[in-house]
């Protein structure tokens, strides 16, 4: 998979993107990523790419021609005119199930804006979706372009050792992550759950469900609704429920039934 960044900042996109898990996938060729500096494209001698917006108003706005000239010679070298990304919180919120989709793309590209934003006719010309990495304002798409490319990476075959960690990990099925524990067997008093050092996978994988439902319902039960329950594991949602209703607070594990 190949992602294509069109960046005012290539150092900061390529400095995190070329470390750990991404970095690796990128040495072994399973990814490609590319940022593209848009000063390269402008026609003024001083490599401005930004201007005064016209209505009047604070701040620079980014101009169309720059950002056209960058697509279109990407375009140009990979003989395809691949999705284009804008990073923007006026975008859809990004997420997993958006990710799954992304990752069905051979190429993606990023374009990532500053100043006050960037002229509408270069994102009705190139932009095909927007999206933003939350209800708050960064300074440059930058950072949420490095945290989507991250995510995505992570669904393209090869990039992780296990491939069974983006199938099983947090949001999966709309479930938030279980628990995780490692050496030592006991920690300041605190030991980890028998049944991980039973050897029953039945009842690990079991355990695990039900402690990812558990968790969503206190962290995230906004995620509940979307969730793909089995009928035991409705039975213990209900559970929780009620017990969090009668209590007026979360429940410990030590108020559930000993079966969950």
């Amino acid at each position: 998979m190949n992602f294509h960044i069109l960046t005012l900042f290539p150092e900061m996109v390529m400095g995190g993107l070329q470390t750990s898990i991404t970095g690796r996938a990128m040495e072994k060729g399973i990814i490609s990523i590319e940022a593209v500096n848009i000063r390269d494209f402008s026609t003024d001698k001083h490599h401005h790419v930004d201007d005064a917006p016209y209505g009047g108003g604070a701040g620079m706005v980014m101009q169309p021609g720059p950002i056209v000239d960058a697509y279109e010679d990407l375009c140009g070298r990979i003989s395809k005119r691949p999705r284009v990304i804008y990073m923007t919180p006026q975008g859809k919120v990004f997420n997993q199930t958006i990710a799954e989709e992304l990752a069905k793309e051979d190429d993606l590209v990023f374009l990532c804006g500053h100043y006050e934003g960037i002229d509408e006719r270069a994102l009705e010309l190139i932009c095909t979706d927007y999206l933003s990495a939350g209800d708050y304002v960064l300074t440059g798409g930058e950072l949420p372009a490095m945290v989507m490319i991250d995510c995505i990476s992570r669904l393209v075959p090869g990039v992780l050792n296990n491939e069974v960690s983006a199938q099983v990990e947090s949001f999966h099925d709309n479930l938030l992550e279980y628990p995780q524990y490692t050496r030592p067997e006991v920690y300041r008093d605190m030991a980890v759950p028998q049944v991980l050092l039973s050897g029953h996978h039945k009842n690990i994988e079991e355990w695990r469900r039900f402690q990812s439902i558990q968790r969503t319902f206190e962290r995230r039960p906004d995620l509940l609704k979307d969730a793909k329950l089995s009928k035991k594991e409705k039975l213990f949602l209900e559970e929780l429920l009620l017990c969090s209703a009668e209590t007026g607070r979360m429940p410990k594990r030590s108020d559930l039934g000993s079966d969950v």
